[in-house]
């Protein structure tokens, strides 16, 4: 499946929809679209799978004050813990080594 983008104003600013499989080589025409309008918010609600590409992009439009609608708690944890993986400069362990 591909990823299908869509644009939608209203009176409260244009709100970017996503669907299907968001990967790295999207990335380009999201930004674009982002870049195109002043984007209020994503909604991806229809996004069923993503990768670590993605999720640093989207940890940086959330940066920018982008809100992202309907997400997933999959990705929003993923989210999460790339965020704190990149602002703890400490190793990660593996669990069971010491």
């Amino acid at each position: 499946m591909t990823l299908k983008i869509e644009r939608i104003s209203d009176k409260g600013g244009t709100r970017i929809r996503l669907s299907g499989q968001f990967r790295a080589e999207r990335l380009d025409q999201v930004r674009a679209e982002i870049e195109r309008r002043s984007t209020s918010s994503l909604d991806l609600e229809e996004v069923d799978l993503v990768d670590v590409e993605v999720v640093r992009f989207l940890n940086a439009c959330r940066s920018k004050g982008i809100p992202m609608l309907n997400c997933s708690a999959y990705i929003r944890e993923w989210m999460s813990r790339e965020r704190r993986g990149r602002d703890d400069p400490r190793p990660h362990r593996q669990e069971g080594k010491e």
